[in-house]
């Protein structure tokens, strides 16, 4: 009998466990300018790539769900000539299902773990795009979701104490 009890203790203390799912997965908005395209030129030249990621999490009315929204901002300039080669405008966002995280984990929770799962299909749409535009493909490396969400901590903090300071 002691056995049981001790049984029970232990399941009680035992946090419960997450569940994520991902219900759908869609582009919100998508922008290709082929710049080079426009103006007639064509060749081969070595680009410069710059990638800007913005991340977004929200709660949808249903419990339990949550939209993520991945944003790239993709610019290709000639590096020999200083001029844009293309911009690739993109928001890419997945609906998910997350029950038994913590309160206090589920803003990075949010912003790490749900971007990593969309991820490979936000790469394969970029490499599609970039090639259908006459490119190489553009295969983007894997992103470092801890790091960026640690950088935008660390900004934010900075900005209050700015703020703080000039009050």
């Amino acid at each position: 009998m002691a056995e049981n009890g001790a049984a029970e203790g232990n399941q009680q203390q035992q946090p419960p466990q997450v569940q994520m799912r991902v219900l759908g997965q869609f582009i919100r908005d998508l922008s290709f300018e082929n710049v080079m395209a426009q103006k007639g030129a064509s060749g081969d030249v070595q680009p410069d790539v710059n990638v800007q990621v913005n991340l977004d999490a929200k709660k949808r009315s249903t419990d339990h769900q949550y939209e993520v929204a991945i944003k790239l901002n993709i610019e290709s300039k000639a590096k020999e000539l200083g001029e844009t080669l293309f911009v690739f405008e993109i928001d890419y966002c997945g609906i998910f299902h997350v029950e038994g995280v913590a309160e206090d984990q589920l803003h990075p929770f949010l912003l790490i773990e749900c971007p990593r799962m969309l991820f490979p299909f936000l790469r394969r749409i970029v490499s599609d795009v970039t090639r259908d535009g006459g490119y190489p493909p553009l295969n983007l490396d894997n992103i470092d979701f801890v790091a960026l969400y640690r950088n935008e901590l660390a900004r934010l903090q900075a900005a209050q104490q700015e703020q703080q300071a000039d009050a």
